[in-house]
């Protein structure tokens, strides 16, 4: 098993989260960020938002990577993405 699911609590969007996990006793600090994509109102069309959310994530930082795309709001879809590892020397 690669993932283990926690709820966080409720923060907002274009924050930065950093939770600190142990395994097998070896301390690991995670790091996610979630961002919001806002689409202009003309676009109307599901095919022309889709190509949007494909050239957001195809161009995003590539030290991070994206984990989840959540429930769309109006005119914004949350966007969560989580630092690779051993980027930035993120173990301690």
């Amino acid at each position: 098993m690669r993932e283990v699911v926690i709820l966080i609590p409720e923060f907002e969007a274009e924050q930065n989260v950093e939770i600190e996990v142990r395994i097998n006793g070896r301390k690991k600090k995670l790091q996610y960020r979630v961002e919001l994509l806002e689409f202009e109102d003309q676009q109307d069309h599901s095919q022309d938002k889709v190509t949007v959310l494909k050239h957001k994530i195809a161009a995003y930082d590539k030290d991070w990577e994206l984990v989840e795309i959540g429930a769309p709001k109006e005119n914004q879809i949350p966007l969560m993405f989580r630092r690779k590892n051993g980027k930035k020397a993120l173990d301690n």
